[in-house]
């Protein structure tokens, strides 16, 4: 089957933070920052790098989701992929410096149609994600 783009869903969160892209920066590339806000997991801030986020909700619940960095463009850009059960998608941060700090838009990509159930659970997900990454970013330097 030959899916086009239109098959696919993204989920899209855009946020304005009152601090400076590189704060941001580091939020999201720095592993012991980013197991605060997302998951735990051994990522590094090069293209090619394979890693894992693992997350343990319950004690006989794993959830691992697999990634490699796709694209880094320092304080502008960050593209991983993102795989679990059975969802393949590429997770895409980007970083605009505004007058008053930092927008930044996520981009979850590559939703199939027959991924509802995902799709709507990234939406949920990603939310909470970025309350958790604001609280996170109001309390570190």
């Amino acid at each position: 089957m030959n899916e086009s783009a239109a098959e696919t869903r993204s989920v899209i969160v855009e946020r304005e933070f009152p601090f400076p892209p590189e704060k941001l920066w580091r939020a999201l590339t720095q592993p012991h920052l980013i197991e605060e806000w997302l998951m735990q997991g051994d990522f590094k801030p090069a293209v090619g790098h394979r890693f894992n986020f693992r997350r343990s909700p319950k004690p006989d619940v794993n959830i691992v989701v697999d990634c490699e960095v796709l694209e880094i463009e320092p304080n502008k850009v960050l593209a991983y992929s993102w795989a679990a059960y059975g969802l393949e998608s590429v997770v895409t941060w980007t970083l605009t410096r505004t007058d008053v700090g930092t927008r930044l838009r996520m981009e979850q990509s590559g939703f199939r149609a027959d991924q509802k159930q995902a799709w709507h659970g990234a939406r949920h997900g990603w939310q909470q994600s970025f309350a958790n990454l604001e609280n996170v970013l109001a309390r570190t330097d």
